[in-house]
């Protein structure tokens, strides 16, 4: 069997916020292809860590490796270079009030230079396909619904067609309808358009319906990782109330 490409790498990561050590020596891959679910309590490191594989922080010590590339110390130009190959999807969407859905869709393309107007429509049009909101770009965020903006959000992070989209609580505030939507195109990005995904929630019936891989933070340290069904399988009593906790459905639904 062919051993996994990693795409990104972290190495004895450690951040702190004043007093407060968010990361404390977390060491981690995420592999090429595959869907990788952080979960983890409030404050455990899970979003800060996520942050650091496209570069929104630098960490205080240790390494970010991406495809290769240690991006630690890059300047912001270098980590241009860098970003183009990640989406993020926001945990509140993030969109631009003041903009029209394609704008926003827009916005990364014309940030990074592009200027041919025919390739950002084309760009455009074929993400809000994907996203399952064709014929949509002429609306304002104001005019539509919480599940659809966050589809949206979804749009600009693969505009550009990113070899990874980052996705910060993208159940939050959703109903269960909606945020199976968001899973089925999850998955979507992975089978038929060979995305990997990284995804922060506490969805728990998301997690085991999406998930390749499970890595569990607690107190800035990586706890626990494995696959949905050894996490399903665990004895251990901080992954057992942590589950039984976060999941009031059946995991099978």
């Amino acid at each position: 069997m062919a051993a996994k490409e990693i795409f990104v790498e972290v190495r004895d990561l450690h951040k702190s916020f004043g007093t407060q050590k968010v990361l404390k020596g977390v060491t981690a891959k995420v592999y090429k292809g595959e869907t990788l679910v952080l979960l983890g309590g409030s404050g455990g490191g899970k979003s800060v860590l996520m942050k650091h594989f496209i570069g929104l922080m630098a960490p205080d010590s240790g390494e970010v490796i991406v495809e290769g590339e240690n991006i630690s110390g890059m300047s912001e130009r270098e980590l241009g270079k860098i970003r183009r190959k990640m989406g993020m999807m926001f945990q509140n969407s993030a969109l631009f009030d003041s903009m029209t859905v394609g704008q926003n869709i827009a916005f990364p393309l014309r940030m990074g230079g592009e200027k041919d107007e025919q390739r950002i429509e084309r760009l455009v049009d074929e993400s809000l396909e994907i996203v399952r909101l064709p014929g949509q770009m002429g609306k304002m965020p104001s005019d539509l619904s919480g599940g659809m903006r966050k589809r949206v959000a979804l749009a600009r992070a693969i505009v550009d067609r990113p070899a990874c989209v980052l996705f910060d609580e993208p159940h939050a505030g959703l109903d269960p309808i909606t945020a199976d939507s968001i899973d089925h195109l999850v998955k979507d990005l992975q089978a038929n358009h060979e995305m990997t995904n990284v995804i922060v929630t506490h969805e728990m019936r998301s997690v085991f319906r999406i998930a390749d891989r499970v890595m569990f933070l607690k107190e800035g340290q990586l706890y626990w990782e494995g696959t949905p069904e050894e996490l399903k399988a665990a004895t251990d009593p901080e992954l057992k109330n942590f589950i039984e906790g976060r999941s009031g459905e059946d995991w099978d639904a």
